[in-house]
């Protein structure tokens, strides 16, 4: 006896793996800990996969249509944008960091400020 059709089933579990993911890269982006970021990363990895097998096998199954394909000027501009912005993120962390004499290590890759409200340790 099932309460809700195959379909909706798994459309639900799908926007509950995507939600997952979403709280496990914020997760990811607050941790102190090395040791805990690299876990949130795994998980975020782990739970990304599992996504994409259930939008494959929904796919085959005619459950879930993918939305319109974006151009590729429409790509473009976005990636570029995105690149703006990165350099621009990079400048402005570059100038902070001279400022406080070098004590902030954002050049080092394992080196992540805690951002927001949350720390996970």
């Amino acid at each position: 006896m099932n309460l809700l059709p195959e379909e909706d089933l798994l459309n639900f579990i799908l926007a509950d793996l995507k939600r997952t993911v979403r709280e496990y890269t914020t997760a990811t982006t607050e941790s102190s800990c090395p040791s805990v970021r690299q876990m949130f990363t795994q998980l975020t990895d782990s739970t990304l996969q599992l996504q994409g097998q259930l939008y494959q096998l929904m796919s085959s199954q005619n459950m879930y249509s993918a939305p319109s394909k974006a151009s590729r000027t429409e790509i473009d501009k976005k990636l570029q944008e995105a690149q703006q912005t990165q350099q621009k993120l990079q400048q402005f962390t570059q100038q902070r960091t001279s400022q406080f004499g070098g004590n902030v290590q954002a050049s080092q890759p394992n080196a992540q400020p805690n951002v927001g409200n949350r720390t996970y340790s």
